[in-house]
C-alpha cells in the first residue's frame, strides 16, 4: 500500500470504531449506567473489586484498577476506591500456575481474597479463557458478584457471570477499543454517584 492508500484505510479503521462506539452506547448505555450503581453499591457496603483479564484485557484490569484506586481525572480530589488486578503480581501469578495450574492462577486469589459481597470483574474479548471462567466459578461458590466486560457473543463466561456487558464485535481490537471506553465510562459515573452529593 502506498501512503495514500494506508490514508484511506486508516479512515475506514475511523469510521468503523465511530459506528460502534455508538452502538455501544445505544446497546449497552443503560447497562452501563446500571453496573457503576451495583459497582458503587459494592463499595459502599465495604466490598471491593478484583479485576482479572488475560493479555490485553489483564492491561486493561490493572488501567481500572489504577482508576478506581487514584482516580479518574483530577478534576475530582476524592478518597482512593478498594480494587485490584489480579494478573499483577507475578510470584502469586507464577506460583499458582506452577502448583495449580494456569487455569487456577486466578481462582486461586479469589479464594484468598475474596468475600461476600465482593465484585469479580472479568475482561475477555472471547469470554473462553478457562482461566476467568474457574474464577466466575469460584466468585460465585464465595458469593460474589460477578461481572463480565465480553466481546462477540460473549462465550462461555456469559451464563456464568451476574451481569455481562458485551461488545458485539468480532474484531479483537475493536472490542479492546471499546472495553477501555466502558471502564472509561464506569469509573466516571461511580466517582460521580460516590463522591458528587
Amino acid at each position: 500500500m502506498n501512503k495514500d492508500q494506508q490514508l484511506m484505510h486508516l479512515r475506514k479503521l475511523a469510521e468503523e470504531t465511530t459506528i460502534l462506539r455508538k452502538s455501544v452506547i445505544e446497546q449497552l448505555g443503560p447497562d452501563i449506567i446500571d453496573l457503576a450503581a451495583v459497582i458503587s453499591g459494592v463499595i459502599g457496603t465495604g466490598g471491593k473489586l478484583l479485576i482479572a483479564g488475560n493479555g490485553g484485557s489483564a492491561a486493561d484490569a490493572s488501567h481500572f484498577a489504577a482508576e478506581m484506586v487514584v482516580r479518574l481525572t483530577s478534576d475530582r480530589n476524592r478518597q482512593s476506591l478498594p480494587a485490584m488486578a489480579l494478573s499483577v503480581d507475578p510470584s502469586v501469578m507464577t506460583a499458582a500456575a506452577n502448583d495449580f495450574g494456569f487455569d487456577n492462577v486466578f481462582a486461586r486469589q479469589i479464594e484468598g481474597l475474596g468475600n461476600k459481597g465482593d465484585m469479580l470483574f472479568a475482561i475477555s474479548t472471547s469470554g473462553n479463557s478457562p482461566n476467568l471462567i474457574k474464577a466466575a466459578q469460584t466468585a460465585r461458590d464465595k458469593g460474589l458478584i460477578s461481572v463480565g466486560l465480553l466481546g462477540g457473543g460473549g462465550g462461555k463466561l456469559a451464563p456464568l457471570v451476574d451481569r455481562a456487558l458485551i461488545v458485539p464485535h468480532p474484531s479483537t481490537q475493536r472490542i479492546q477499543e471499546e472495553h477501555i471506553f466502558v471502564i472509561h465510562l464506569l469509573v466516571e459515573l461511580v466517582e460521580s454517584d460516590l463522591f458528587s452529593k
